[in-house]
């Protein structure tokens, strides 16, 4: 009996990292926050250049329905309800051709590239305090979930 009240434990705490509310939570919320911002900061730094401009409100729409997708990710493994929903609309659009795991992981080089490029071009400085916490939080969220995952996969190993 001990050892099955064992291995329902460790299931669900293998389970835990794996749920699509941890990984919508930790991972595709935050990249919504670093694409929001980065969209308000193209629109900031924008004003005189039209292209800019465009380039904040796409980034802001893209941003807002990668976080509309998330939540339902969440709400529907929180019912226990089966989810045709990608984490983002690239890994979406990738499920035309099969290959959705392929998108979500260009989605994921974007964001790391949209977060360089905040980071190097200076335009960081330009984020109000409120900002600034939000990109704190995310980044914050994001590697420490990522930490506590290798964390366990190191720990699961040696069982």
């Amino acid at each position: 009996m001990e050892d099955q009240t064992i291995t329902l434990a460790k299931k669900a705490e293998d389970r835990f990292f794996l749920r699509p509310t941890f990984q919508a939570l930790t991972i595709g919320v935050p990249f919504c926050i670093f694409k929001l911002l980065f969209g308000l900061l193209a629109l900031r730094t924008g004003e005189i250049n039209a292209g800019l401009h465009v380039l904040g409100w796409l980034v802001i729409i893209w941003s807002i329905a990668d976080m509309l997708m998330n939540m339902a990710r969440v709400v529907l493994d929180l019912a226990e309800m089966e989810s045709s929903i990608e984490y983002c609309t690239i890994a979406q659009a990738g499920r035309i051709f099969n290959r959705a795991r392929l998108f979500l992981a260009i989605d994921t080089l974007v964001t790391f590239s949209i977060i360089c490029f905040v980071l190097w071009s200076g335009w960081i400085v330009l984020l109000n305090r409120h900002e600034s916490y939000l990109w704190y939080a995310a980044t914050t969220l994001n590697l420490i979930s990522i930490s506590a995952v290798n964390v366990w996969i190191e720990l699961s190993r040696g069982r």
